[in-house]
């Protein structure tokens, strides 16, 4: 019996990715008193900009499955000035808005790349990986550049890619 070749059509994967790149995500993050919205990265600029909320540092605690101590100390921000902030209803920081924005994104696709397992994607955030250097993800949520890492950890799980 003949084995049936399959040949890699280039025409097919870039009609593809045209497809994928017309796609619009859309990013929320949900506060007790407000939702905020943002498909593009000038819509998040605006957004750092003006500021989030402290109450944000909660969202990301529950979303991210840390405490509210592990992300003020990722953000640098002290529980008192916390307690306040959310008090007063005082804004972050510019920087602590996009760590906030960009952690939700990130948070969104890594749910979407272990297909709405929250469990599973959460106990892989807190295991280390050989491919971060034997760092648990969620160690590098600190600065946009480790968050980046992990993202690029992601897309390899994604596109199955584990070199």
């Amino acid at each position: 019996m003949k084995e049936k070749q399959i040949t890699f059509d280039p025409k097919k994967s870039i009609r593809r990715a045209q497809r994928a790149k017309n796609i619009k995500s859309q990013w929320s993050i949900k506060l007790a008193e407000e939702e905020y919205f943002w498909e593009s990265n000038i819509e998040r600029i605006a957004l750092i900009r003006k500021g989030l909320p402290y109450g944000s540092i909660e969202v990301i605690s529950k979303n991210a499955n840390l405490p509210v101590k592990n992300v003020l100390h990722l953000l640098g921000v002290p529980q008192t000035t916390y307690n306040k902030g959310k008090r007063e209803r005082y804004l972050l920081s510019g920087q602590n808005s996009e760590i906030i924005l960009v952690l939700t994104e990130l948070l969104e696709y890594g749910k979407q790349v272990f297909n709405g397992e929250f469990q599973k994607f959460h106990r892989w955030l807190k295991k280390p990986n050989i491919s971060l250097g034997g760092d648990s993800p969620d160690s590098f949520f600190d600065s946009l550049t480790g968050i980046q890492v992990v993202r690029n950890a992601l897309d390899r799980i994604e596109y199955g890619n584990f070199a």
